[in-house]
């Protein structure tokens, strides 16, 4: 398979499972949060993707939201099939994407020393 190939499925699984949480999944674990699709990776063969998500809150809305998903995986992967046209339907897998924890984590750091550095020069 060609990475544009690859590429092009990602996004197009990424948009449609959006669009499915956003306005047709009824779970209130998963609607009760802010859930991004930040990334998808298909296998090679097309038979599975790695869905990253992301959210904010805490860890015990984290625990519910990744709970929702793993309940939903099916039915959003047969829901996933009749948009795309493909060979195959991914299974779905949801991992937790830390990223934008880890940002947003530097960020403040970087605003701290920021402020510490024009204490200093004052």
């Amino acid at each position: 398979m060609s990475k544009k190939y690859a590429k092009r499925v990602n996004e197009l699984i990424r948009m449609h499972l959006t669009d499915l949480l956003e306005r047709e999944l009824h779970d209130p674990r998963v609607n009760s949060a802010q859930v991004t699709i930040s990334d998808v990776e298909i296998t090679p063969d097309v038979r599975h993707a790695r869905v990253f998500y992301s959210i904010i809150g805490d860890d015990a809305q984290k625990a519910e939201v990744a709970r929702g998903l793993a309940s939903a995986a099916g039915w959003l992967s047969r829901e996933l099939g009749k948009r795309l046209r493909t060979r195959h339907t991914p299974q779905l897998t949801f991992e937790f994407d830390e990223s934008f924890e880890r940002g947003d984590r530097l960020s403040r750091l970087l605003d701290e020393l920021k402020g510490g550095e024009e204490l200093t020069a004052s």
